[in-house]
């Protein structure tokens, strides 16, 4: 344990959020009195983010430069025989990093928040749940056992089902809250199953102790079946993650979300909920490096993901939307690393992609304030020479998204690329073609988004009555107008990381030394990442090369195909999307999973709940069980009253004839 950090300091890092979500969500709401106003309230929540972030940028450096580590209980909140249940803290360089970019973003999301939703009624409101998302991500990734780890994982799962529908008015929000709250239940189903065998076969929730006694679960088998028990644990563990970091099928909730405001698009999709599942997993590395089964399973879901919810994309006309399903490619991305045993380089990706992804969100949010509400793309155009500043971080964002040589998209990217190439783990041939296919297909559907938004014909003036707005109105006949500086200000400080983070970090964190003893790699069986640093010859160099390599000009492809498309022939996709309509169609449908999910699964439970309701609820428990029983009674106690008839000689006669049973059974017992 290191002497810099303590116990007190890290814990300020959580609290600190938790009171100014507190203070923010009591007295600054109806539920407190309204005691405060919007100047306390966001001022108190954005002060204890930026008191977290100062001391997660202070732990980092102790960790990067001095070595620092925390490992230790803070609150022993139960024991049960020999199995402890705690709160503790694990501070290593992972959960040092996950910390930064938690706070960074966060930051930046409330300080944006101020002239975002300076219109809405529910102000101090929406500070208390994104602050208290904040400690809740916070809790997740400091945690040094599955406990504590768990209740991080419900409490943004609870806290986005707040968020999403934070305009409970709209039923489209309420909907899609619902809809993400069910499914994240589904993979959290799976993700406690996991936790049970763990707890099972270690007798520990505990890291250190599950770690070291991995080894010890490869080679048993998982009852009643020839599973390897690691498997199935891992496997359970990654539904979880499915869940929770949307990877196909259970991805369905992610787009939805988008019904909630803009800001905290930008906040579960760049930096914590999402990414939790990718931290989950990378922290996992020493038991999931002991089944290639589950690696693999890992590594064809994340590929299925990268590609065919980049597809998505391609049609959506919903400024938001277009970006949150590049959020579910890149973290197809993610996942496919960590399928390869290059955790190193999926975390990399979940750093760098923090802040493109936040810039994107918020950069989008932007254009929809300036837009006056309205979110249609197809209403939008040459935005660029009224919104200047939203304009070139958008590009910037845009450029490290399709991974751009130089700016840090490239570099995280383009790392997991090469990984997955070099794997030969089965399902690797597949994802080695889904990540590199979409390459080509994040840059078209990026660029048709900028292209669109900000270059071309002015269409905001002409008169339309439809389109998704997160507001009430919409913005036909008005002209657009750039943001004030609270909106614009963390554009400018997230474009700074989105162009230099991945340049200045890529050796030490993917090369170097930076997550030694933290995650687990078996180098003989998974060499991707040791053959990888044999071929890396500095962020210059690989930045040099890559013009000449697959990716660059896939990239380019793309994003000129995009330009011709929508600048030069636009009526070129609309003739396009006439020719393939049925394949337009499935895509438009989403791959009829909500279809299935609502026709099938959801109608199919209903069905079936309605048989156990009919056949076990009313007929079995109802019918037989309780209304049997005093019916039984009832008869019993019919014909037992009748025998009480209150005359003298009816009980005289009953003790003869009970003397006489008795004294014959006795007789029979003597001879």
């Amino acid at each position: 344990m290191s002497q810099t950090l303590t116990a007190t300091t890290l814990l300020a890092i959580p609290l600190a959020p938790l009171l100014g979500a507190v203070l923010a969500g009591i007295p600054g709401t109806a539920f407190g009195g309204n005691l405060i106003g919007r100047r306390v309230a966001h001022g108190s929540a954005i002060l204890g983010v930026l008191i977290s972030f100062l001391l997660s940028a202070w732990v980092l450096k102790a960790v990067a430069t001095e070595g620092a580590r925390f490992e230790d209980s803070i609150y022993v909140w139960m024991s049960a025989g020999g199995l402890k249940m705690e709160v503790g803290f694990l501070v290593d360089s992972l959960t040092a990093m996950m910390m930064c970019v938690v706070t960074f973003v966060s930051l930046m999301v409330h300080i944006y928040t101020i002239g975002y939703m300076e219109e809405d009624e529910g102000y101090n409101r929406f500070f208390a749940y994104i602050s208290l998302f904040t400690f809740s991500m916070l809790m997740l990734v400091m945690s040094n056992n599955l406990l504590q780890l768990f209740f991080g994982w419900e409490a943004v799962g609870l806290v986005s089902y707040l968020l999403i529908g934070f305009w409970f008015n709209r039923p489209s929000a309420i909907f899609a809250n619902m809809k993400a709250f069910l499914v994240n239940r589904v993979g959290d189903f799976g993700f406690i199953l996991g936790i049970g065998l763990i707890a099972a076969y270690t007798g520990s929730l505990e890291y250190r102790e599950i770690f070291a006694k991995a080894t010890e679960l490869a080679p048993l088998p998982f009852p009643g079946t020839d599973w390897a028990l690691i498997t199935v644990i891992c496997i359970c563990l990654f539904i979880g993650a499915m869940g929770k970091s949307a990877q196909f099928p259970l991805h369905v909730w992610l787009p939805d979300s988008m019904e909630g405001p803009t800001p905290i698009s930008a906040l579960i999709h760049a930096a914590t909920m999402v990414t939790a599942g990718i931290f989950m997993v990378a922290r996992m590395s020493p038991l999931f490096e002991l089944s290639d089964t589950a690696l693999s399973f890992v590594l064809v879901i994340g590929a299925i993901t990268a590609l065919f919810m980049g597809f998505l994309g391609i049609i959506q006309n919903d400024i938001k939307r277009v970006v949150a399903y590049s959020t579910l490619s890149q973290l197809g991305y993610m996942t496919v690393a960590l399928g390869v045993s290059a955790y190193s380089a999926g975390v990399f990706h979940l750093m760098t992609h923090a802040f493109f992804k936040a810039l994107l969100f918020l950069g989008a949010g932007s254009v929809i304030m300036g837009m006056h509400h309205d979110q249609d793309i197809r209403h939008m155009g040459g935005l660029r020479k009224y919104m200047p500043i939203t304009w070139i971080t958008s590009l910037i964002g845009t450029l490290a998204l399709v991974g751009t040589p130089f700016f840090s998209g490239f570099y995280s990217k383009d790392t997991i690329i090469e990984a997955v190439q070099a794997s030969h783990l089965p399902g690797s041939g597949f994802a080695a073609f889904a990540v590199l296919a979409g390459v080509f297909v994040t840059s078209f559907y990026s660029f048709r988004l900028y292209f669109l938004v900000f270059h071309g014909k002015e269409r905001f003036n002409q008169a339309h009555g439809h389109g998704h707005s997160d507001h009430a109105h919409h913005g036909g006949g008005h002209s657009p107008h750039e943001s004030p500086w609270v909106v614009t200000l963390p554009l400018i400080l997230l474009a700074i990381p989105s162009v230099a983070i991945g340049y200045l970090t890529i050796e030490p964190v993917v090369f170097g030394s930076f997550f030694d003893g933290v995650i687990a790699v078996d180098a003989a069986r998974h060499p991707v990442m040791a053959e990888l640093a044999e071929e890396f010859h500095g962020p210059l160099a690989m930045a040099l090369h890559a013009f000449a390599t697959p990716p660059f000009w896939l990239a380019i492809s793309g994003a000129v195909l995009a330009y011709y498309f929508y600048l030069v022939n636009p009526a070129l996709p609309a003739a396009i999307r006439r020719a393939l309509a049925p394949i337009y169609r499935v895509l438009e449908e989403k791959y009829y999973l909500d279809w299935f999910n609502e026709h099938v699964l959801a109608r199919g439970a209903r069905i079936l709940g309605r048989v156990f309701w009919k056949a076990g609820d009313a007929t079995l428990i109802d019918g037989l069980v309780v209304n049997g029983s005093w019916k039984l009674v009832a008869r019993v106690a019919g014909r037992m009253r009748r025998l009480q008839t209150g005359y003298l000689y009816h009980y005289a006669l009953a003790m003869i004839f009970g003397v006489f049973v008795l004294m014959t059974y006795f007789v029979w017992l003597s001879s």
